[in-house]
């Protein structure tokens, strides 16, 4: 047996002793918390009070494999295989990105500059997960809410995520980049994009949790050309929206001057460049 005993509170322990060099003890503790509802099905507060409640020897094999994916660098989230964003619970894998906090704060900023009961038309490109469109969807009740990737893996994950939520949000296959197409759809109220932003000269110096595991295609960008696809959406934007309709970003922190001169060439107004929560360029905002 690799704890002292089949107790959960020892099994906590094992838990934080294994885990201790890779995590702060924050980080730890929330996870132990979610790994037990995951494997057990108690809730955090059950968990405080039975701390001697036995476990199997399936369970205690089950706590261990989660172990070795952590110290392998597998993402949290896809052990676990859900997390939360915007409140809704999404299912994540190796078809998309893991939806992050600073994405979180890009769809409440947009919808603190929307009218929440206008009937809006809003397009979430690249859409990965399907995290922003469907948090738009949530939060805006009235608004007619797209999705488009390029992967037809990622759009599967994302009907999944749709028919889970029931949140009536439409996502088709399309590729910003080359022979991009809405058939009749035009006068978009909002566009907005987490686009592949990272160039290839920075791979070495990322977390290998991201580098072996998430999907590359919705990661990296040529070094020459970082702003391909910002480019390439915000000239389409130009085509799609309406007057005055919102452009939004989520971009990389080292090119927030280079965005706001981009977008100036391209005559959109109201620009508007916002740090996260870690004081970091991570937002763009503009107008048709």
């Amino acid at each position: 047996m690799f704890v002292s005993s089949n107790t959960l509170d020892a099994v906590k322990g094992y838990f934080y002793d294994r885990l201790n060099p890779l995590f702060s003890a924050s980080e730890l503790r929330q996870m132990f918390f979610q790994v037990t509802e995951h494997l057990l099905k108690l809730r955090k507060e059950e968990v405080l009070l039975q701390k001697d409640i036995r476990l199997s020897e399936s369970d205690l094999l089950n706590y261990r494999s989660v172990v070795k994916r952590l110290l392998a660098h597998e993402p949290f989230q896809h052990i676990i295989g859900s997390t939360y964003f915007c409140d809704l619970l999404l299912k994540t894998d190796h078809r998309a990105l893991v939806p992050r906090p600073e994405t979180e704060e890009l769809v409440y900023e947009i919808i603190h500059r929307l009218d929440v009961d206008k009937p809006l038309k809003i397009l979430d490109l690249c859409t990965g997960t399907g995290c922003i469109a469907l948090a738009l969807k949530s939060a805006l009740k009235e608004a007619k809410v797209y999705g488009i990737d390029i992967s037809e893996t990622a759009l599967t994950l994302a009907q999944e995520n749709q028919e889970a939520t029931q949140l009536d949000v439409h996502f088709f296959l399309g590729d910003v980049l080359s022979d991009f197409k809405l058939q009749d759809e035009k006068e978009f109220d909002v566009w907005v994009s987490n686009p592949p932003y990272i160039p290839w000269k920075e791979k070495t110096s990322m977390a290998e949790n991201v580098v072996l595991f998430e999907p590359e295609l919705a990661l990296f960008v040529e070094d020459e050309d970082p702003l391909q696809f910002y480019l390439k959406i915000a000239e389409l934007g130009l085509v799609y929206l309406k007057k005055d309709g919102l452009l939004a970003f989520e971009i990389h922190e080292n090119y927030g001057d280079d965005m706001v001169n981009m977008l100036k060439g391209l005559h959109y107004h109201s620009i508007e460049l916002k740090k996260d929560l870690q004081g970091k360029n991570r937002m763009m905002f503009a107008k048709k």
